[in-house]
């Protein structure tokens, strides 16, 4: 049985919109601004490490858009892994290997847990995220931590009228400024 893991680049005040340059957001690329071999290491050998994507459709189409016509070892695997991507509205996925997940999410990605031998890779996905949270479904959250603070955008958890508990179960430093805090649910 797989696990769901999620993984988001954040900035310090918790803002995940567009760490890599996508248009149309006021602090698009900020991750771009703290280049280091560190924290591009752990994410070549974190994405190695899964055996599927679990993403929405929002970061589906920046992700068909990009990672196709590039290579190397990291496009590769991000090329050749099995994708689901929940939407309602795609109707045709044209990156290769992908599945439309259009029905029920967290039944979807219940099942996938059970299917899986290996773990489920969520990236970006703030919609998919907030869902397969409040469903129970998340077994890790590894937040890459940047040295910025944003002041706007779209943060990674929604309000909740519940408190969620977690442990921290690593921190580390990874290059000079970006911290990896590792947090499992606490139940």
């Amino acid at each position: 049985m797989g696990k769901i893991i999620v993984s988001e680049f954040v900035s310090l005040d918790g803002v995940m919109e567009a760490p890599g340059g996508e248009p149309g957001f006021r602090h698009g690329g900020w991750v771009m601004k703290y280049p280091d071999q560190a924290w591009l290491g752990y994410k070549l050998a974190e994405v190695r490490a899964h055996g599927a994507l679990l993403i929405g459709r929002r970061t589906y189409e920046s992700f068909a858009a990009a990672w196709p016509s590039r290579t190397g070892e990291f496009a590769d695997k991000m090329n050749s892994m099995p994708k689901f991507v929940a939407s309602t509205t795609l109707k045709k996925a044209s990156w290769n290997n992908t599945t439309i997940i259009n029905g029920d999410v967290a039944e979807a990605a219940a099942r996938l847990k059970k299917e899986f031998a290996g773990d489920i890779l969520v990236a970006g996905s703030r919609t998919l995220v907030n869902t397969l949270r409040s469903s129970g479904l998340v077994d890790e959250y590894r937040l890459l931590v940047f040295p910025v603070i944003l002041g706007s955008g779209k943060r990674l958890f929604e309000e909740y009228p519940e408190a969620a508990a977690l442990k921290l179960v690593e921190a580390r430093k990874l290059g000079a400024d970006t911290a990896l805090l590792t947090y499992r649910p606490n139940n």
